[in-house]
């Protein structure tokens, strides 16, 4: 069995479809990664302020804060999971809808579950970056008391 270029170009352009789901999950990862990096930063230096300051009232807080910080890194950890396995999936449901269209395959209920498994990712993992907005939001609201 031997394909022209001429045949092989429709079948390529329908498994690229997924490639524009790959690129705006990869700008999303690239927002939780910087988000978890200056999250870690921020928790080192509360550290480093916790275990050089003498004991005060104000360690509760930097504990508190740390606190949150951890179930901060927690959260976005499970985004920045869900977030890969959403272009995991946009890889493999780019190759499956290739080999179908190549060897004319019927995958189209292996292909719908891979495109649904893929948006449920993506789905939790944007939940999970509103649950860390919240919680940022809170470690705010401790730090700035009226």
């Amino acid at each position: 069995m031997t394909t022209t270029v001429s045949e092989l170009l429709p079948i390529l352009q329908s498994s690229i479809g997924p490639v524009i789901l790959i690129s705006g999950v990869g700008l999303l990862l690239l927002t939780l990664t910087n988000r978890f990096g200056r999250m870690l930063d921020r928790a080192r230096s509360l550290n480093h302020e916790l275990r050089s300051d003498p004991p005060s009232d104000k360690q509760e807080a930097l504990r508190t804060q740390i606190g949150i910080l951890m179930r901060r890194a927690g959260i976005l950890r499970m985004s920045i999971t869900l977030g890969a396995v959403t272009v995991l999936l946009a890889a493999v449901l780019m190759l499956l809808l290739f080999l179908s269209a190549w060897f004319q395959l019927e995958m189209s209920g292996l292909i719908a579950g891979v495109f649904c498994v893929a948006q449920l990712c993506l789905i939790g993992a944007m939940v999970a970056f509103i649950g860390d907005m919240h919680l940022a939001l809170a470690a705010v609201r401790l730090e700035v008391k009226p």
